[in-house]
């Protein structure tokens, strides 16, 4: 049984990972979405330890209280650590077992926001980083989550490792800045990788 190459895409908030990661699953590379992943485990096999750790308001309606668990680890660094020690766990075993049923693929992609601030990216075979000038990314979020702030968007981006240090961790770099053509980058990618 052959094991897939495993390629790691990430980049700051509103770069444009989703779009070229389904750029990739167009091309038809399986594509693991942490983020989302997250939250399904976060509102399934996680609920038990969240509501223990974070308290009944944890959940609403069977679903998770976002807002709660926000204001329960904003600016309380204990409490968010614990919080990722729950959910990263099972991402990590959530994603092995999915990597395992992907025996028929030349190589997957995984998807994640963090792969560089959580050292995940360590375990992958190759690292893909989308960037974008900060301009861009502010007016592309604005757009995207109306209920957020330009001064608020500019803290998460300040918050978040900068593209410098991430394209210095790069196998491989993605300009979406609206003068480098997308697919082309994606489709020469595809290829290079498919020829390890």
């Amino acid at each position: 049984m052959n094991k897939p190459i495993i390629v790691g895409i990430t980049g700051g908030i509103g770069s444009g990972k989703t779009l070229v990661s389904n750029l990739f699953r167009l091309l038809g590379v399986p594509i693991y979405n942490a983020d989302i992943r997250a939250k399904a485990l976060m509102n399934s096999i996680l609920v038990g330890v969240i509501t223990n750790e974070f308290g009944l308001d944890s959940y609403k309606d069977g679903v998770l209280n976002r807002a709660h668990i926000a204001k329960a680890v904003f600016g309380n660094s204990a409490k968010l650590e614990k919080l990722n020690s729950l959910v990263h766990p099972a991402v990590a075993a959530d994603f092995k077992l999915w990597v395992s049923q992907q025996y028929t693929a030349v190589y997957v992609l995984k998807e994640a926001a963090l792969l560089v601030e959580n050292n995940s990216y360590k375990l992958l075979d190759k690292l893909i980083v989308v960037t974008s000038p900060l301009k861009l990314r502010v007016s592309r979020i604005t757009k995207r989550d109306s209920f957020r702030s330009e001064e608020e968007i500019k803290k998460i981006i300040a918050s978040q490792t900068s593209d410098k240090a991430k394209v210095a961790l790069a196998d491989f770099i993605i300009r979406n800045d609206e003068s480098n053509m997308l697919i082309p980058q994606v489709m020469k990618l595809d290829k290079k990788i498919r020829q390890y």
